[in-house]
């Protein structure tokens, strides 16, 4: 698309811009950025004609390359999900403001008074595949938590998302402030993402969100602060004290609402008491809704449909109708097999029985531990945070879905009268 020459500078510049933008947002107060956001939100509908035209061309350019269906449907736009971007907006609106609040507040024997203050993390850079809707979910969040965004989506999504940003800025401008508390990196080029990783004096924190290899990417090569954003290797263990009739539609939901999400069902563990009962049932509402079954030994004898499973299935992330079945023995052995295998995304039990509820959310390690409810609520919509950046699957700053109160730091203000250190 352009010389690698002009992809640094043009680069370079938009770090330079978001830089010196930030220092103007931290300025802004919470009623404007709350205006400024519900009125990006009617300018989404108002041209949502334009950015579904635009979708449009990304769309017929990824079934011509052979794009999956699953991604295909990540990628793609209607009414109805450019309605849901906009109701997202609406709801970042109504939550507080997560800045300038006093974390922490108190005086020292010397006079001191020290107040714990939360203020915005500064310039993030998002780069995120596929998925055009999280151009309006990182802006509004990065935004109302006082943020610039600098946004590198996926070669995929290049039209889409830069018709959604071209709605934002034109929003930003007509209240009469600058627009570049939102730029599109316009290049598809692999090479810009390797020169926006590099632009340590312009930018605080990078974010990925995508598959496995895009974050190992970033993670690897980033001389920027990282906030991982994992894939979805999640699990569902249906207990020997299971609710068979909840178990079947919460599988069902958990694997086949949308199979290209990162908090999609793809893999089974099956304790072995249950098998003979739960396993025809399985493999019957798996048969209507078209999921390929890859089990282990033990279950493939009662799964007469099913695959079998390698150890490369266990820890797969499909991101199709495909999900690998295993039994065990126990809770404990459940436990231990998810931890084997998961990303530290969602897992859940489903299960009547308390104790054994308890061990799987004291033993599992992952963001989000459910008992007897779908994998698929991990969202920062569905937990109220409105939108979300992603979903965190490290321990450090962020971790489980990320909304306004992750987008933020803190800083110390301390008051004296005349205080020197003896």
């Amino acid at each position: 698309m352009s010389t690698g020459a002009s992809i640094k500078e043009t680069i370079h510049n938009i770090g330079k811009k978001a830089y010196d933008a930030k220092f103007e947002l931290s300025k802004m107060t919470e009623e404007k950025k709350n205006e400024i956001l519900l009125k990006v939100a009617e300018a989404l509908i108002d041209n949502s004609e334009i950015i579904l035209k635009a979708n449009e061309k990304d769309i017929k350019r990824g079934e011509a390359n052979g794009m999956h269906k699953g991604l295909l449907d990540r990628l793609r736009l209607t009414d109805t999900r450019i309605m849901d971007m906009a109701e997202g907006i609406k709801q970042v609106v109504k939550l507080p403001d997560p800045i300038g609040n006093v974390l922490d507040d108190w005086n020292l024997e010397n006079g001191l008074n020290i107040k714990k203050i939360s203020v915005p993390l500064g310039v993030i850079g998002i780069i995120y595949e596929s998925r055009p809707n999280v151009t309006a979910d990182a802006f509004s969040l990065t935004f109302k938590a006082g943020n610039v965004v600098i946004l590198k989506g996926g070669s995929d999504a290049i039209e889409s998302n830069m018709a959604i940003t071209n709605v934002i800025r034109d929003v930003i401008k007509e209240n009469d402030h600058n627009p570049d508390y939102i730029q599109l990196i316009p290049f598809t080029d692999r090479s810009a993402v390797t020169e926006l990783l590099s632009l340590r004096e312009y930018v605080d924190v990078i974010i990925p969100r995508g598959s496995a290899r895009l974050i190992k990417t970033v993670c690897e090569n980033s001389m920027i602060p990282v906030i991982e954003t994992g894939s979805g290797n999640c699990h569902i263990y249906v207990d020997k004290e299971a609710d068979l009739h909840k178990a079947i539609p919460i599988i069902i939901n958990a694997k086949t609402q949308r199979i290209g999400v990162c908090n999609a069902a793809e893999s089974l563990v099956v304790h072995e008491d249950i098998k003979e009962e739960f396993l025809p049932l399985l493999q019957k509402a798996m048969n209507e809704n078209n999921v390929e079954l890859r089990a282990d030994e033990d279950s493939i004898k009662i799964l007469k449909d099913a695959k079998l499973a390698n150890e490369e299935d266990f820890g797969t992330e499909y991101l199709d109708y495909i999900l690998s079945v295993k039994t065990v023995k126990s809770v404990e052995e459940a436990i231990e097999h998810i931890n084997k295998y998961n990303t530290g995304h969602s897992e859940s039990i489903i299960t009547k029985d308390k104790e054994a509820a308890e061990k799987f959310l004291k033993g599992i390690d992952a963001a989000c531990v459910y008992v007897n409810a779908s994998t698929r609520f991990t969202d920062g919509f569905q937990f109220g945070f409105g939108a979300e950046i992603g979903i965190s699957t490290q321990k450090l700053h962020a971790r489980g879905p990320m909304g306004l109160k992750e987008l933020t730091s803190y800083k110390y203000a301390i008051t004296g009268d005349g205080q020197i250190r003896k």
